[in-house]
Formats: C-alpha cells, structure tokens, sequence
C-alpha cells in the first residue's frame, strides 16, 4: 500500500510507504523495505505464526479497545536524501525541525556524545564523535547492523525474549522495524550517554523498533532513551523490545523515558542478561498512555552480579499504568535493589508488581524492594502486587510499600510561602520523585520534571 501525503500525521510529513493489516503479505513487505536477508524473514513468518496461535492477555489492564486490524506497522517518512543520515543537515526538514523542538541536538551538542533518531518506522539519524568510533565500539540502526555484523547480531538477536515468550514479543518478532545496535569491546570505560529518541507520529500508528546492546568484559557505558507521540482519537501502539547483554565485570546504566499520549498502548519488554560481577542500573519513566504494561527483567546469570531498577509512573485521566520489576537471582552472592514511586489521580490506576526469584544454588543473595505511592484524590487507585519466590535459605529478600496522600498541612505550609495550591502541589510531586529523577543525566532530569508538571496541572480542586 503506497502513500504520498494524505497519511495523517501531526506534522506536515509526506510518507513513501505505509503497511496496514496484520499479514504475511505486510510481513514481507516490511521485510523487502528494510533490505533485510532471508533467514530474518523467515524469523518474521514464523514470528507472525506464534503470535496468531496465541490468545490475548486476559489478566491485567484491558486491551479491549486495540484493533491490530486498524493499526499502521510500517510508516517510511520520506527522504530526497539516504534511507538515514549522518549529519542532522541532511535530515528532512520537517523532521529536523521536530528534533530540534524537543531539544536533540542542543542536548547532543553540550552534553551527548553521539544520538540516534527514529521517526515512525525509519531511522533518520545517527552521529557518533570520530574520536570514539576509532575505539571500534559500534553504534548503528538495526537494518544497517543486519548487513554490517551479521554474525553478531544472530548471536544475540531475540535470544533473551524469543517470539514464544508472549503474543506480543512474537508481534514485535513480525513486524519490528528499526531499533538500535550497539557493541562495546572490552575494557572500553565512557561515562558520556548515548542517546535515542523515538518518535511515532501517524495517525493509528505503531512502532516496533528493536534495541539490542552488548557491554563486552570490563566495558562500562551509559545508554538514554526518549520517546513520545502526539495525542489522536484512534488507538497506537507501541510493542518494542530491549535486550542487553552485560559481560564480566562490566558496567551499563540504562535510562528510558516514555513520554506517550493518551490514545497509545504502551506494550514494551525489556530484558537483561548479568554475567560474573557485572552491574546494571536502569533508570525507567512511564507517563501519559492510556495502557502501559512494562515489565523490565534483569538476570543475574552468574557470581555477584548486581542491578538496580528504578521507576517512576504516573496515571493520570484515562490512564492505567501497570509496571513490574523482575529480578531473577541464579548464582551465588548475586544482589538487586528495586525503588518504584507512582502517583495516580483523576479517579485512575497504577498498578506496580515486582518479582523477585532466587534460585537454590543462588547462596547468600540479597534483594531489597520499595514501593512508595501517592493518591491525589479519594477516588483514584493504587496496588501494590509483590511474588517473591526463595529456593535458597542462606539468602536475604526485604520488601516495603507505602501509600499515602499529600497532607493539607503540607499545602498550607507551602502556600504561607507565598506559592499557589498547583505550585505547592508540584513541589512536593517533584520531591516524592526525585530519589528516581536525580539519577538521570542533568537535562533530561529537568525535562523530566516538566512533564511532571504538566500531569499534575488541574490537579487541584
């Protein structure tokens, strides 16, 4: 299906292509588009099998109001230049424009050392600074790493979420498109982020692109995501997926921000592997869509590794937020810590369940979990849903969770401090958060803030 320009879109973007209805047909014209070899087609067809054969989630947040037949899996912006460019000079000037909006390449000119841009279904932009990309770390879109590390991509390519893991993994494995690459060799140690920003922009669209990161022995990195999409009255869909790979003794620090709007459903998974002494802290914020079900895992595969997970969530009207965190504890003195805050308002749900399982040879483990919430009404919900599951008597596992309500007391304070309810209100949102926010790099911990701000707006009788 061929499309110039009347594909609705929040920008006056033209689009080349767009692939509606979920077939083998659409599967394998995603598939030409991308370049891709034969075997990822295969993966693809046998993906959509998967995905057919298996019945919607019954549990949890309704989905009942997502139409996979009225869904857009492939949108290709078009471009007088190359499929991607390498210097943002070349982008398509409505795209650039976008970019610049929400601050990209300010960002990456004072603090990043390198960003991607994904717009719909196309990668439009990548930069790495020269210096570093002599110290052969990669960094590159998907379909281009298809072709230029075969090898290395099969290795690791939906190892960790197979297509079988859930309908909507085998969905991503059909329709994927996009997404990042990145290797880091060994003993490569960088302290600047990295950054993608994701943006879905059509109308009734959905984006599936796919993050795949590998921190070889004795590396360390720090990786950023940003996404978002503009507001329409008919159901998007965002089912992307992340697999990182963390070697021995390397370090990863993952952050994401998820900026969607209240007609899209935020299906994302995102997993991680933990070699010998290997850490990983991710960093997660979850606001504006009407259905998130998110669910980060970490696998602590071998001898003292250690993660933390870190999240923030709000629900806010018309939106139910349900998160997890999962921490799988395999080996001997292996430890994760788990910090989660929600707010709901306006009448709605968050919802945050951790797991926590350690294995019987998982000797002298130790977890430490705590859910903080915050109502701002009386009619709003918030649940707290732990499963800890022990197999090992020598190993440690503390949980906590509070909810509770801003006390007027506190608002009348602040307001003797000459500030308005709303503003009163916001401070001390932003306080209850900034456990989480303070471990994001400066400027997105201050977009961060922004759009908590903006949540909490009306949020005062």
């Amino acid at each position: 299906m061929t499309l110039k320009q009347t594909l609705e879109s929040s920008d006056q973007i033209k689009y080349d292509l767009y692939l509606k209805w979920l077939t083998k047909t659409t599967v394998r014209a995603i598939s030409q588009a991308q370049n891709e070899p034969e075997r990822m087609l295969n993966h693809r067809l046998k993906s959509l099998e998967i995905f057919n054969s298996m019945p919607m989630p019954s549990r949890w947040p309704s989905l009942e109001w997502l139409k996979f037949d009225e869904i857009i899996y492939y949108a290709k912006p078009s471009q007088d230049n190359e499929w991607y460019a390498t210097n943002r000079e070349d982008v398509d000037p409505e795209i650039k424009k976008k970019f610049e909006r929400l601050w990209i390449p300010e960002a990456e000119r004072k603090y990043l050392a390198w960003a991607g841009g994904q717009y719909d279904s196309l990668n439009v932009y990548h930069k790495i600074k020269e210096q570093r990309s002599s110290k052969w770390i990669i960094f590159e879109d998907m379909p281009q790493a298809l072709h230029s590390h075969p090898q290395l991509v099969q290795k690791y390519f939906m190892k960790l979420v197979p297509p079988t893991d859930h309908k909507f993994a085998a969905l991503h494995g059909a329709v994927r498109s996009g997404g990042t690459f990145i290797y880091v060799p060994k003993w490569i140690k960088l302290n600047e982020p990295l950054q993608a920003y994701f943006r879905m922009n059509t109308y009734a669209g959905g984006q599936f692109e796919h993050t795949l990161i590998i921190i070889d022995d004795d590396a360390q990195w720090n990786y950023i995501e940003w996404c978002s999409a503009p507001k329409y009255d008919k159901a998007s869909l965002h089912a992307g997926l992340v697999e990182v790979f963390v070697w021995k003794n390397a370090h990863m620090k993952y952050s994401s921000v998820e900026n969607w709007s209240t007609n899209t459903y935020n299906l994302n998974t995102k997993r991680a592997l933990l070699e010998e002494s290997a850490y990983m802290e991710r960093v997660n914020g979850n606001m504006w869509s009407c259905t998130t079900m998110l669910y980060p895992c970490s696998i602590l595969k071998w001898d003292n590794s250690k993660t933390d997970l870190l999240g923030i969530a709000v629900a806010g009207k018309w939106q139910n937020q349900d998160t997890w965190s999962k921490v799988i504890h395999i080996w001997k003195n292996t430890s994760s810590t788990i910090v989660s805050k929600s707010i709901s308002k306006d009448g709605w749900i968050a919802t945050y369940r951790w797991l926590v399982k350690i294995a019987p040879q998982a000797d002298n483990s130790v977890n430490s979990t705590n859910c903080d919430a915050l109502l701002l009404d009386n009619i709003s919900i918030s649940n707290t849903i732990p499963d800890i599951v022990s197999d090992n008597d020598s190993s440690i596992v503390a949980h906590e969770a509070t909810a509770w309500k801003i006390d007027e007391w506190e608002i009348f304070y602040l307001m003797a401090r000459w500030l308005d309810q709303e503003r009163a209100m916001s401070m001390i949102v932003n306080w209850f958060f900034s456990s989480v926010v303070k471990k994001l790099p400066l400027e997105y911990a201050g977009e961060l803030n922004k759009l908590i701000e903006l949540e909490m707006e009306w949020s005062v009788g």
